[in-house]
């Protein structure tokens, strides 16, 4: 067998080569120039599939809601530069951003607010859900289990198809995730639930939802407030990653948005996605339960033949600095500045940060410090526990995955998600009767 393939920028159309047969292949050009090769008839055409482990140069979709690019390091929603939505914007005004693909006006956006603050308690009989997991379950596994329970007790609003069921689903998920999410932090610690605050912003709500208890006034610090609504922008959305992929698949089956949001979940759950935080966290204490010396591990990372991996640098798809960890490190320094924090946490990570930054080696492989590096030093700093700092990702990429599961049913060309495979198992064999076995 031979193959070439090749693509003429007037015809737009990619020829490919099998077996001394030619096959013609649309090419299908995204606004910024983006190109890709459409293989929807290739197997029916040329009896062949493409084998693409990891996904890494296959398109599952085309999307209107987020461009990146990662070599040249830009991220933007909707047209959006990250940089002008997080200075201008807060969280709620990029969920409707990303949502409903336009900034809102001033009418629309308080009516999106109002009607999210109506729905931020969740029924009663949900709050008994808690004292089912042990004290020490992991706050992800319960969000997703809480999430998913939600199909069951918002019967009215399961239909993928009705434009109203569907909206009422979005506010109610927007809304109530951050009550879910506090719950399983304060059933970890034996405190009593506290019921949200509505004429509080979205984020003042999750941090008192978190850190209140009855016996006295709580008022959320501003510093971490505007921290924590920059650290939900920059994480509102990116593209086809791991979740988001794993909530169109979901979705595409016709599930619900809450089940779909529930997988969505488990996808991020993992350390090598939204669970490099947590990841990034526990290995800085590595270090510096080893008394802080930072050279040691980065000798380690060099050595081929050591196991140990720094977590927190490069990235999947970024080539260059990762726009959202270079807003991210701005509030990371400013918030440290502030509240005069004497941390070894702290220290290891800025020494690692210098190393990144000026290491050849580092430097050749572009290796530069990514979001989860500098989002767990500001989650740690807000004296949240690390064991959240996943369910923080989960709240921020809410409004990113819900966004692709409504444009997925929009879409005419959307199809239940069903990869092929190449089968390289043993070849047909006869059953050996139970007797014959050896």
């Amino acid at each position: 067998m031979s193959s070439a393939t090749g693509c003429s920028n007037q015809t737009q159309i990619a020829k490919l080569t099998v077996e001394g047969k030619e096959f013609e292949l649309p090419v299908v050009v995204g606004t910024e120039n983006e190109r890709a090769i459409d293989i929807t008839q290739l197997r029916k055409n040329a009896g062949y599939i493409t084998l693409d482990d990891g996904y890494m140069n296959t398109g599952s979709t085309t999307s209107a809601i987020t461009y990146l690019d990662g070599e040249e390091g830009t991220l933007r929603y909707r047209g959006y530069a990250i940089e002008d939505i997080a200075e201008h914007c807060d969280f709620v005004e990029t969920s409707y951003l990303l949502i409903y693909g336009k900034l809102p006006t001033a009418n629309e956006l308080n009516d999106f607010r109002e009607s999210i603050r109506r729905h931020t308690m969740i029924h009663e009989d949900m709050r008994s859900f808690y004292n089912g997991f042990p004290r020490d379950a992991h706050p992800m596994a319960i969000l997703s289990s809480v999430v998913g329970a939600l199909s069951t007790f918002y019967q009215d609003s399961l239909d993928p198809h009705d434009a109203r069921q569907v909206q009422i689903s979005i506010h109610r998920l927007l809304a109530k995730l951050p009550t879910i999410a506090a719950y399983s932090y304060k059933k970890s610690i034996g405190q009593p639930f506290n019921y949200p605050k509505n004429d509080l912003s979205y984020c003042e709500n999750f941090l008192r939802l978190m850190f209140a208890v009855p016996t006295e006034e709580y008022d959320p610090d501003p510093d971490f407030v505007n921290a924590l609504n920059l650290l939900l922008i920059v994480h509102a959305d990116h593209e086809q990653n791991c979740s988001t992929s794993t909530v169109r698949m979901v979705g595409s089956s016709n599930a619900n948005l809450f089940a779909s949001i529930s997988a969505g979940i488990c996808a991020l759950w993992g350390p090598l996605h939204g669970g490099a935080n947590e990841a990034c966290v526990n290995m800085l204490k590595q270090i510096a339960d080893d008394g802080c010396n930072v050279q040691k591990y980065v000798d380690m990372a060099k050595d081929k033949k050591s196991n140990f991996r720094l977590m927190g640098f490069g990235h999947r798809v970024y080539k260059s600095y990762d726009p959202r960890a270079t807003i991210i490190k701005k509030a990371c320094d400013k918030l440290l500045g502030r509240l005069h924090l004497t941390d070894p946490l702290f220290d290891v990570a800025k020494k690692l940060e210098e190393v990144a930054l000026k290491d050849p080696y580092f430097v050749e492989r572009k290796l530069y410090p990514n979001v989860d590096f500098y989002s767990g030093v500001i989650y740690r700093a807000m004296g949240l526990p690390v064991q959240m700092f996943t369910v923080l990702f989960a709240i921020g990429r809410l409004p990113g995955w819900i966004a692709h599961w409504v444009e997925m049913h929009q879409s005419a060309a959307t199809k239940i998600g069903r990869p092929r495979q190449v089968y390289t198992g043993a070849n047909l064999r006869p059953l050996i009767p139970m007797k014959d076995r050896t």
